[in-house]
């Protein structure tokens, strides 16, 4: 986009005023870009924050209720709040495994309780048996690596 043009005022006090309004309004760009970088920043990192203690308090709702506890976070949530892993159980044989939900394809806005009926064990598929997951929790890292 071209620079807008300011015409040029005839006398010397309105240039002098013309100039000293474009230096100060150029400053202020400056400041308020510069304010607005830095409450983007805050922003993302109290949403990080909102986000963890989300994640958190849905795990203990797991742990004290069982089950996959409807509201959940979504992946993208969980994701950004630092829980990249879902662990979780085979109802057939209770083998436990984690899964990562940063490298699975499906739409950020999924919920995480949403994901039960989509995960399966993979001892049981090769006995040709197809039994669903049971959601356990979500962690920040893989145990077993």
């Amino acid at each position: 986009m071209p620079p807008k043009h300011h015409p040029t005022p005839l006398s010397g006090g309105d240039r002098k005023a013309l100039a000293k309004e474009l230096v100060r309004a150029r400053t202020m760009t400056t400041i308020l870009a510069t304010q607005s970088e830095e409450t983007r920043t805050k922003a993302e990192t109290l949403l990080r924050r909102a986000d963890k203690l989300l994640c958190e308090s849905w795990n203990e709702r797991m742990w004290a209720d069982g089950g996959p506890i409807d509201p959940s976070p979504t992946v993208e949530q969980a994701i950004n709040g630092g829980y990249t892993w879902l662990e979780i159980e085979c109802s057939r044989c209770r083998a436990k495994r984690e899964v990562d939900m940063a490298s699975r394809r499906h739409a950020p806005t999924t919920a995480v309780h949403d994901l039960a009926s989509r995960l399966r064990c993979s001892k049981c598929a090769k006995a040709g048996r197809r039994p669903s997951a049971t959601l356990l929790k979500l962690l920040q890292r893989a145990r077993h690596p």
